[in-house]
């Protein structure tokens, strides 16, 4: 059998993990078996607040909303009942940034469900 030498790979490997660590604190950037570890919780925190990020989204709109109806005298949660009888399909989304840039355009679609 040949004689394999590894000595490339293996260092280019290494190279390659540390350098996902760069800027991680004390062993984790520095210490190959410790980077490997910190770079699979990583990636395990990523893959989890991608989703996150979605609700945390969700919730500041709601809080957008809020906020813009105290003024008017409506709870977020009857101001979305309404819109529903209404049949007005606006989603928070688009409800927040009228909220927050343009307040008379989002009072004429309050006045409107009132």
């Amino acid at each position: 059998m040949t004689r394999v030498k590894r000595g490339v790979i293996k260092n280019k490997r290494r190279k390659n993990i540390l350098a996902k660590t760069k800027g991680y604190r004390n062993a984790k950037k520095s210490k190959k078996r410790q980077a490997k570890e910190a770079i699979f919780h990583a990636g395990t925190h990523a893959f989890n607040d991608r989703r996150k990020k979605k609700n945390d989204f969700r919730r500041l709109w709601q809080v957008r909303i809020g906020a813009a109806l105290k003024p008017h005298d409506l709870s977020y949660s009857k101001f979305i009942k309404a819109l529903k009888d209404k049949k007005i399909e606006i989603d928070r989304k688009i409800l927040s940034e009228l909220a927050k840039d343009n307040p008379e355009t989002f009072s004429r679609i309050v006045e409107e469900v009132k």
